[in-house]
């Protein structure tokens, strides 16, 4: 919780009408395609050049193997006995294969491998409609009026449906958050998904080496690790880590640690498990930019096995292609733009600063130009390159040319945070309709579920059976702190939904067709 993704620190950025008496509006993302750092750029192709200089190692070698082979055999009889006298060379020679062989399996990197994933779905008595979710906080007696008529404006326009989902706990009257309900919480939700990907994929419990799991605000004692080791009883030589405080981008993050531990460990599964918390995290003062978290936070998880055994490579799914972070926690607005803090009543929810859109800009348009050289086809890299050397040292003024990553990706899964954040990402990447609709959707079913939402979004693309091999995947989170980060995924085949899909049931309902945040009254649940 509390990112760019938990919503923003007004009414109106979060997609509701502004309050009647201070009329403002909705500040979007900046236009980050029009003002972009030469650095970050650099930086994308530093990153490609240093992959390329390794890649290269193969095809030299192949082909003074391939000369060697081609070679008259007189020849080679003739080369053998000049370097049996002269020892000089054949040390060289020598010394140059070791240099080059050392260099290549030392910088080459493993393939890291999706085997199967899976999402949580909650029970069905755990769903929350707008009515009852208002008519429940009223009754808490906590919230002033103002707090309530905000957080209807906030439920009306946000995008979310009638059936998310809320934690046990804020079921019950009065709300009951304690350390035993938050535990069952994180029980239910990470044993649910954890369940789910060991059936589908056969895979026993021992087996897994590696074990990540992120969730930002419920951090206890044991860890959250630790509980997935005693309930399954993994191994007593797993490399176990907990990621807390990182928030919705965490789960990139994650995946980002996990792949780094599988190049060093040869031959070995690593879960990543990626959660939130809510039910020691509802809000229960009157600060409206602290409000809107309970709004939009619902329950939800994911857990993703990730291989780098070669033998798996014809039952996976996808391969991971890149990973690019960006941290902007340097600058201080960045920093304290989203901020776990107690209200001036000693409530403890997350601030959100009203330049919060702003600075998810700034750090989305670090991100995506170090990406865009990794994985845009050179005719756009051409095209962004030299309207930018001309603007930046030429001063030219020229309108900068915006890359086209429909061109590089065939789906997007664009953490479903809140409904302002897709709709400026849509437009300032130039989206189509269909490339949003996953991260829609799911906002739609199954509300902001954190670090899990770009999971629900790519089961999303494979119930509905879009997903085909060789498709490019790109998901794309944020994150408290302040960060944004991408993860980059092939398919390697046709890909069908897995059992136990969280869509199962109600796929055939979607698209949905959703006009300023509001249901049409034809598909309004």
């Amino acid at each position: 919780m509390g990112d760019v993704g938990a919503g923003e620190p007004d009414p109106s950025a979060a997609g509701a009408p502004p309050p009647p008496r201070s009329p403002r509006r909705r500040l979007p993302l900046p236009d980050f395609l029009q003002s972009v750092n030469l650095k970050h750029v650099k930086l994308g192709y530093h990153y490609l050049i240093t992959h390329l200089l390794t890649l290269l190692l193969v095809p030299l070698a192949a082909a003074v193997l391939l000369e060697a082979l081609r070679s008259d055999p007189s020849d080679l009889l003739l080369l053998w006995n000049h370097l049996q006298y002269n020892l000089l060379a054949v040390i060289l020679c020598s010394l140059l294969l070791v240099f080059a062989s050392t260099a290549y399996f030392s910088t080459r990197s493993r393939n890291v491998f999706l085997v199967d994933f899976a999402c949580y779905r909650p029970p069905d008595h755990l769903s929350v409609r707008f009515r009852q979710f208002v008519d429940h906080s009223r009754l808490c007696g906590g919230f002033n009026d103002s707090a309530l008529d905000f957080q209807v404006k906030i439920l009306e326009r946000s995008g979310l449906g009638e059936e998310t989902y809320v934690p046990e706990a804020m079921h019950h009257l009065p709300p009951s958050p304690s350390m035993a309900a938050a535990r069952a919480e994180a029980e239910q939700v990470m044993f649910g998904s954890l369940d789910r990907l060991f059936t589908n994929t056969g895979i026993k419990p021992k087996d897994i080496g590696i074990l990540v799991v992120n969730c930002s605000l419920f951090n206890p004692t044991p860890s959250l690790s630790a509980m997935i080791v005693n309930r399954y009883k993994l191994r007593g030589n797993i490399r176990s880590f907990n990621l807390g405080g990182m928030g919705c981008s965490a789960g990139v993050i994650a995946i980002d640690l996990a792949r780094d531990l599988l190049q060093v460990h040869g031959s070995t599964y690593a879960v990543v498990v990626s959660t939130e918390n809510i039910t020691q995290n509802w809000y229960f003062g009157n600060r409206k930019s602290m409000l809107i978290p309970n709004c939009l936070f619902r329950v939800g998880g994911s857990a993703v096995l990730l291989s780098n055994r070669s033998s798996d490579r014809r039952r996976a799914k996808y391969r991971l292609v890149h990973v690019v972070r960006t941290h902007r926690g340097a600058d201080e607005r960045s920093f304290r733009c989203v901020y776990q803090e107690q209200d001036e009543d000693g409530k403890v929810g997350v601030s959100l600063s009203k330049d919060l859109m702003a600075i998810a800009g700034g750090a989305l348009k670090t991100n995506i130009t170090t990406l865009g050289p990794l994985v845009l086809p050179v005719s756009e890299q051409l095209l962004f390159f030299a309207t930018l050397v001309a603007k930046k040292l030429f001063n030219a003024k020229v309108k900068p040319y915006i890359p086209d990553f429909k061109l590089a990706f065939e789906h997007f899964c664009i953490h479903a945070g809140g409904r302002a954040v897709i709709d400026e990402l849509e437009k300032n990447l130039q989206l189509l309709p269909s490339h949003v609709e996953a991260s829609r959707m799911t906002l739609h079913r199954f509300g902001n579920t954190s670090s899990s939402s770009i999971w629900y979004e790519l089961a999303y693309i494979e119930a509905k059976g879009r997903m085909r091999k060789g498709n490019r995947i790109w998901q794309i989170a944020f994150g408290s702190g302040f960060k944004c980060n991408s993860a980059v995924w092939q398919a390697l085949r046709t890909v069908k939904p897995s059992p136990g899909s969280p869509w199962e049931d109600c796929i055939h309902r979607y698209p949905v067709e959703i006009v300023d945040g509001i249901p049409t009254p034809a598909t309004k649940q």
